[in-house]
């Protein structure tokens, strides 16, 4: 992953991620993108298995 980009993040961590703290600000920062990162590809590529649903708020609604 791109230090930069971690470095970047590490600074601009968000209220509730400062809140509840973190010894390593950059493995905390390095987390987060690669979970917005996987969030990114399976939103472009499609779910990697049949768990992963898509539902309207209408269709998620009782």
């Amino acid at each position: 992953m791109n230090e930069q980009r971690v470095g970047s993040r590490a600074d601009r961590l968000l209220p509730e991620e400062l809140a509840v703290g973190s010894d390593d600000p950059q493995a905390q920062a390095e987390a987060i993108l690669a979970e917005s990162d996987a969030r990114t590809e399976r939103a472009r590529y499609g779910p990697d298995d049949e768990h992963d649903e898509r539902r309207t708020s209408e269709q998620a609604a009782d």
